[in-house]
């Protein structure tokens, strides 16, 4: 495992549709190994494949809820709304009032390739919502309605 550096706002890769992964081997492993283990040191509540300059539908979440692993994820419903404060590892020194679902079921493959659901409600949801839009090259700050320095 590696920490991986993340890239930054202004980098053309967080911009960029993410493809999705078809190879479920060693490779696609270590990403998600050294994802984790990088979410973990930079304390975040998430990290997404493009934020380490990799352009596959990947993305980690690490909340109160636990640790996860979404490949390939497709939000297949969406309910309520809440509206909170938002930061993100590739935008540093800022965060932002965004508005999200308060609840989200989830369809995505697991490091194995299998398929798994999975509902998430509150911040869960939020950070679901936030990692899933860096694969389709969406920032928190397109979606903001006010952003401030932290």
């Amino acid at each position: 495992m590696a920490i991986r550096n993340v890239v930054q706002v202004g980098d053309d890769v967080l911009r960029q549709k993410c493809f999705p992964v078809e190879a479920f081997d060693e490779k696609l492993w270590a990403l998600l190994d050294d994802m984790k283990e990088t979410v973990k040191k930079e304390d975040g509540a998430g990290l997404a494949a493009p934020q380490v300059g990799v352009l596959r539908r990947v993305a980690v979440v690490d909340v109160e809820d636990g640790y996860f692993e979404f490949i390939n994820p497709v939000i297949l419903s969406q309910k309520g709304e809440q509206s909170g404060w938002e930061g993100c590892l590739s935008v540093r020194g800022k965060s932002g009032i965004v508005s999200r679902p308060m609840k989200v079921k989830v369809a995505y493959q697991d490091r194995y390739g299998e398929k798994q659901l999975l509902q998430a409600k509150g911040f869960f949801a939020r950070a679901i919502c936030h990692e899933l839009d860096h694969l389709d090259g969406v920032l928190y700050i397109d979606k903001a309605t006010l952003i401030e320095k932290a």
